[in-house]
């Protein structure tokens, strides 16, 4: 087989355009006509890129195929697609995603054989297809208290300022958002009570005319909108996953779509699986894992002495070292590929230090299926995306409650 023929099959083979894989190889602006002229063989690629390319996957092993689905959705901040494999898996077909940071695009292309778009707030509203439901797992940012005490719920300068001008601008009939823990109490309780109030309508002043922004934005977020909200923090444990991770979702039905419905009634958050979990359930076999994992007697001799001195100043900081028969995990954090401080592996058995998690023990522990693709990218990387990743059957379980829902709705 020619280089050039592997190129154009591996690209098919991942269901992406030449623009898409260009932009996958980061080949810059040109990139699109580099890959037509490799695929045409008018010229090749160096080693270290024709390396890469062939370290990509044959094929997306979760591109949605189906034929048929029950309602479309967008995903914002998508990451590597946690939120969407849960919807996806519920019936849902996305239609648009954006995610800017470029490593986390090269594991969502590699796995759903798309590319997203990039920065979220430099897409243009009306570039956002029409959609009913609205998944967005955003940054936890304050709000400008400026502009609160102007009148008006200014939440510009922030992540949720461009859900608010989505939501606004396309009016979904369902929003699901997620975020950490901590919004609950961030900004003394503002953060949160300011997005609910304007998704509720409650909070809402028109934008006066001085304040800069598109016509677009100004002629979106001047509509008032009007959802029925309500928030739940899901523990990753309660849905069967051995981790003690706790998120935040709020979802919101769009009550100008769906009047007088009581959604109190409607919808109901899923309850606990109440079923054992354990650690060992999502390691591998420890023959199959490569002794680069082990921590050095340096790193661990570090640990130690942090662990002393944060217990002499009285508080429980310190490195956690987890056997497989522990029922659950700490938090898999998004600096996890730093020391791997907060989850190590006991080897005490096999007479060596802790490892850390392998990266597909990481996907098992944030409940990835055994398809998804782990070596897109360094192990740097993709230990970060999987910290800052959701729990995919916690999301699943919320899926679940809001398809019933919207299924009744319809």
């Amino acid at each position: 087989m020619t280089i050039s023929i592997e190129i154009k099959n591996k690209r098919l083979g991942m269901g992406l355009t030449q623009a898409e894989f260009a932009q996958l190889l980061g080949l810059g602006q040109s990139g699109e006509r580099t890959i037509r002229g490799w695929e045409n063989d008018e010229h090749s690629p160096s080693e270290a890129k024709l390396a890469e390319i062939r370290n990509l996957p044959s094929s997306a092993p979760l591109k949605n195929t189906a034929k048929k689905h029950l309602f479309t959705f967008i995903d914002l901040f998508a990451g590597i697609g946690g939120i969407r494999l849960a919807f996806q898996k519920n019936g849902g077909k996305c239609v648009f995603t954006s995610e800017w940071d470029k490593f986390a695009q090269k594991t969502y292309a590699a796995n759903y054989g798309e590319l997203p778009q990039g920065d979220i707030t430099k897409i243009a509203l009306n570039d956002i297809p029409e959609h009913e439901v609205l998944l967005a797992g955003f940054p936890c940012q304050a709000f400008s208290q400026a502009g609160l005490k102007k009148g008006f719920t200014d939440t510009r300068g922030t992540m949720f300022f461009e859900i608010q001008k989505i939501v606004a601008h396309r009016q979904p009939a369902v929003l699901v958002l997620e975020n950490v823990k901590q919004l609950k109490g961030h900004n003394k309780g503002e953060t949160l009570k300011t997005i609910l109030q304007i998704l509720r309508g409650e909070s809402y002043q028109k934008i006066p005319d001085d304040v800069p922004m598109t016509a677009e934005a100004r002629k979106a977020l001047n509509k008032k909108l009007n959802y029925w909200v309500d928030y739940k923090v899901l523990r990753a444990g309660d849905f069967g996953v051995p981790q003690n991770r706790e998120r935040i979702f709020i979802v919101a039905f769009n009550k100008d779509k769906f009047p007088n419905i009581n959604f109190d009634q409607e919808f109901q958050w899923p309850k606990p699986l109440n079923v054992k979990t354990c650690v060992g359930d999502i390691l591998e076999n420890h023959k199959d894992v490569d002794s680069k994992y082990t921590i050095s007697e340096k790193l661990l001799e570090g640990h130690e002495r942090r662990k002393i001195q944060h217990l002499a100043k009285g508080n429980g900081f310190g490195f956690s070292v987890f056997k497989p028969t522990d029922e659950y995990t700490n938090t898999l954090s998004a600096r996890y590929y730093k020391d791997g401080s907060e989850i190590l592996i006991d080897q005490s058995k096999h007479k060596k230090r802790p490892r850390k998690l392998t990266p597909r023990e990481c996907a098992r522990l944030q409940g990835f299926p055994e398809e998804f693709v782990v070596n897109a990218v360094s192990d740097v990387q993709i230990y970060k995306q999987f910290g800052n990743s959701v729990t995919v059957p916690v999301v699943e379980a919320v899926a679940k409650s809001v398809k019933k829902t919207l299924e009744k709705l319809k």
